[in-house]
């Protein structure tokens, strides 16, 4: 609180702190409160990338959640910003909690789920994930809406796996998604959830179809596209990554990590009219990258006795979900909203190796 004048008797200078003290409490009312983000799939690759993203700015707040509590990101610049509670979305009490601690939000990012390997070898499990908790979710923070409140932002963590053949040469957002596979259909339909809940105004969400992101730190994953980060992760670390199908020209829509973290941030504060309120699915951008031209990054970023690490063979399960993808999209859609390009795969690969160093 600011100094009384000089010459005030102490009758003035009372009334003079009591100016001041409200003229402080306006002041904390009328400031913008600090943005909270919840993140669901903390302990997976995208939470902890959007999450760290984030945090490199002071005025956000993220809340970090999976089925077992999740670490801050080490690389966060504000990790007293973030807090990482356990919950498991599939049990209801659980979730309430969850939603009851969290409240206010300005925003959900829903990025956990089970792969697509994993949601073919397990039909159950991928549905109770992948629709079942999603539906909660999203019913939860409808029953939690008061009349007048900002609907929430949501962006949902979709896929390119949406779609199916037979596709055109290059698909784009109005190409009819036939999912070839349990994990596709089941973003689809999660897709349907979150266009009708933001057409009904109980939320305001986006799903982000996104291409498969590499390279991807940690371990395999149970993605049929798990290899493609893999290709370049393992030999980088001398180990063996298999291949599961012997086809060099085979192609893959790829994006790095840090080109999704940053069409990430652009889809938080994306305006709400961007889109019609009964379509909001965006295929993020990505680039055509080909076995081939994976084994060539690898070998000018690191050298090639690292192409020593590889080996191909054909898993038929794996093989057929992969050239079930589309393998050329058109993003005119995103760029047109703002969102930005990948450079190039090499690129990724030098981004890989250079945050090894940190």
């Amino acid at each position: 609180m600011k100094e009384a004048p000089e010459g005030l008797n102490p009758k003035e200078k009372e009334i003079w702190g009591l100016l001041m003290r409200e003229l402080e409490c306006t002041e904390l009312e009328s400031r913008p409160a600090m943005p909270k983000v919840l993140i669901t799939g903390g302990a997976g690759l995208i939470g902890p990338l959007f999450a760290t993203r984030l945090l490199s700015d002071p005025s956000y707040k993220v809340i970090l959640t999976d089925v077992l509590a999740p670490s801050i990101p080490s690389k966060a610049k504000h990790p007293k910003n973030c807090t990482t509670p356990q919950a498991d979305l599939c049990d209801p009490t659980s979730l309430q909690n969850l939603i009851s601690t969290s409240l206010p939000l300005d925003a959900v990012c829903i990025f956990h789920g089970i792969m697509s390997a994993g949601s073919e070898a397990n039909f159950e499990l991928g549905m109770k994930v992948n629709i079942t908790s999603v539906y909660a979710l999203i019913e939860a923070l409808r029953l939690a809406k008061k009349e007048g409140d900002k609907p929430i932002r949501v962006l949902y963590a979709s896929s390119q796996a949406v779609y199916g053949q037979p596709l055109p040469e290059a698909i784009d957002e109005n190409t009819l998604p036939t999912p070839e596979g349990s994990y596709g259909a089941q973003k689809l339909i999660c897709e349907t959830m979150i266009n009708d809940y933001t057409r009904r105004g109980f939320l305001d969400g986006y799903s982000l179809r996104f291409p498969t992101i590499s390279v991807r730190g940690g371990k395999p994953t149970q993605a049929a596209s798990s290899f493609l980060s893999g290709m370049i992760r393992e030999p980088l670390n001398n180990q063996e990554c298999i291949i599961p199908l012997k086809d060099r020209t085979f192609r893959s829509w790829l994006c790095s990590p840090k080109t999704l973290s940053e069409n990430l941030y652009h889809a938080l504060n994306l305006g709400s009219e961007a889109l019609p309120r009964h379509k909001r699915a965006v295929n993020m951008p990505g680039i055509g990258v080909s076995v081939q031209d994976m084994m060539d990054a690898l070998e000018k970023v690191a050298g090639r006795e690292k192409l020593e690490y590889l080996s191909e063979e054909t898993d038929e399960g794996m093989e057929r979900i992969l050239r079930s993808w589309g393998t050329e999209f058109d993003n005119g859609l995103a760029y047109g909203l703002g969102f930005r390009a990948d450079v190039s795969f090499e690129q990724a690969v030098r981004d890989y190796v250079e945050s090894l160093k940190d």
